[in-house]
């Protein structure tokens, strides 16, 4: 049997595993911060993590990114894309007209995550601008809370999966500001990912620049440029050493066993740079 960390059951972290893993058996290990998804697999105590790694809106969630470049040894051995639909959260008997329309004058606070937050900025402007909006640690903590505070005045933004497990219910679905919000997971772990298969390949990597090499960037990018190598992303992020210190993360639309990426790197390890490669692994898409 596979073991899977996670964020909590009910969030988007577990909708979108569970389409991954569809059909495998799977033994799920739910914790509330990141750090101890990523612990519990560099621990051994599960074979993967689960890790939300970039959104349509939000972009990268670069406190994931640095747990893996900068705290733990686990290779990426898939990455998907799922779709993140949130909805409004409550108890509809408190929160609703008889005539069946919500009763926002009524709500006096919402709980969510700040990326889910974040990606509902126009709705809850448009339609609760009264409401304090709290930060928590999950969206289904977030729906957790509003169960236990009856009679608060409390709504969650979160999935319908949360909804269900906690016995509340969607006041208004698919409050999100876009129809295309989707976010990129990473399957992160020692073990090869073999329960699916995918056609599409992709290799990521970290690149340190050497220092005092003026055009190193420029010298690098001509590396995969030439070849015709497809770059599906690339990201600076501080080093944490000193200022204006940064190494680059690098997503490549090819396998790793490619003899025009392996000259590539060859190329940039040439002059000077360290490179690093985070993984490659199958890419799957939603559908």
């Amino acid at each position: 049997m596979i073991s899977v960390a996670l964020l909590p059951e009910g969030s988007t972290s577990d909708e979108a595993a569970q389409y991954l893993f569809a059909g495998a058996e799977v033994k799920w290990n739910y914790y509330k911060p990141i750090a101890d998804v990523f612990l519990s697999t560099a621990g051994g105590k599960t074979d993967y993590s689960v890790i939300p790694i970039e959104n349509t809106i939000e972009g990268s969630v670069s406190l994931h990114l640095d747990w893996l470049v900068n705290e733990v040894e686990l290779p990426i051995q898939a990455e998907w894309v799922y779709p993140s639909i949130q909805n409004l959260i409550g108890h509809s008997d408190e929160l609703k007209h008889p005539d069946g329309t919500l009763a926002r004058e009524r709500i006096v606070k919402v709980l969510s995550h700040p990326v889910a937050l974040a990606q509902c900025t126009q709705y809850l402007r448009e339609h609760l601008p009264h409401a304090e909006l709290e930060q928590i640690s999950s969206t289904v903590e977030a729906v957790r809370l509003v169960k236990e505070n009856r009679g608060a005045g409390w709504v969650a933004i979160g999935t319908q999966a949360g909804a269900r497990l906690h016995g509340l219910d969607v006041l208004s679905q698919g409050v999100t500001d876009h129809s295309n919000n989707y976010t990129r997971f990473l399957l992160v772990g020692s073990k090869p990912f073999e329960a699916r298969v995918s056609d599409v390949r992709k290799t990521s990597v970290v690149i340190h620049l050497p220092e005092d090499y003026p055009g190193a960037l420029h010298q690098v990018l001509s590396a995969f440029a030439w070849r015709r190598i497809n770059l599906s992303k690339i990201e600076s992020r501080p080093t944490k050493k000193r200022l204006g210190n940064y190494y680059f993360t690098i997503d490549i639309e090819m396998p790793i066993e490619s003899v025009l990426l392996q000259s590539a790197i060859s190329e940039i390890e040439a002059i000077g740079c360290q490179i690093r490669v985070l993984g490659s692994y199958p890419s799957f898409s939603y559908k």
